[in-house]
């Protein structure tokens, strides 16, 4: 039988002669570390050429790169797919001469309203506010952009433009842009009838077109009679402006 000192010699004599090389090969590593530390350090001391930035930045020139776009610019700019259709008209328009006379008073004088109709209801107007239909308007998206053509009231502050029933839609414009869809939380109703215990629920959740008005503009006379407007007597035109009091 062996001893413990014998066999503990034993088992720690390979780790013993496996170490050696170890510690010599780190050894000689740390000398070759050592080495390329010194010879960097002389390379970095004295440098070839002195090292200045500004000659670079002299003769370097400056790449051409494409203008990028506002965000205002987007946003002011109108796709021509999205623009209203243009109507077309069988007769010039017919300008009295009294409305001649008062309407550059009503073009200069702004904010101006309207009251415009859509179906058979009126919707109070002026530039900036926001409309929710009471129905969801079919065939429209969001960015489109729509003309109400039908108005029975358009003034200011001190002027007001009446139609019997209509103004004329070439003396005005009113756009407005579809902002998107808004739907209502949704309802349930319980129906029963008569001596019958079934009660029917019925769930509803419609959905309203959102609006933004764009623009409420009063065309001015230049614009009138560039557009082919006919000046006629008293009486031969069916709207009127008046003066608030």
């Amino acid at each position: 039988m062996f001893s413990r000192t014998a066999l503990a010699r034993a088992f720690a004599l390979p780790f013993e002669q496996s170490a050696r090389p170890l510690t010599t090969s780190f050894g000689a590593c740390l000398r070759q570390a050592s080495t390329t530390t010194t010879t960097s350090q002389s390379h970095s001391a004295k440098p070839s050429e002195p090292l200045s930035a500004t000659p670079r930045a002299q003769t370097t020139t400056p790449s051409q790169q494409s203008p990028i776009s506002t965000p205002s610019n987007t946003i002011s700019e109108i796709p021509s797919t999205k623009l209203p259709v243009a109507p077309t008209f069988t007769s010039p328009l017919t300008v009295t001469k009294s409305l001649l006379e008062k309407l550059p008073h009503l073009s200069t004088q702004k904010p101006h309203y309207i009251t415009a109709h859509l179906h058979d209801q009126p919707f109070l107007l002026t530039e900036g506010d926001h409309l929710r239909l009471p129905f969801l308007m079919p065939k429209v998206k969001a960015g489109d952009v729509i003309r109400f053509n039908r108005a029975t009231v358009l003034g200011s502050r001190d002027f007001t433009l009446k139609g019997a029933p209509f103004i004329d839609e070439r003396l005005f414009e009113c756009r407005l842009r579809v902002m998107g869809v808004d739907a209502e939380p949704l309802r349930v109703k319980e129906k029963t009838k008569r001596r019958q215990r079934h009660v029917r629920q019925v769930r509803s959740k419609h959905r309203y077109t959102l609006l933004r008005v764009m623009d409420v503009k009063v065309k001015t006379v230049e614009e009138l009679l560039q557009e082919g407007a006919v000046v006629v007597e008293e009486g031969e035109t069916t709207s009127e402006l008046e003066v608030k009091a």
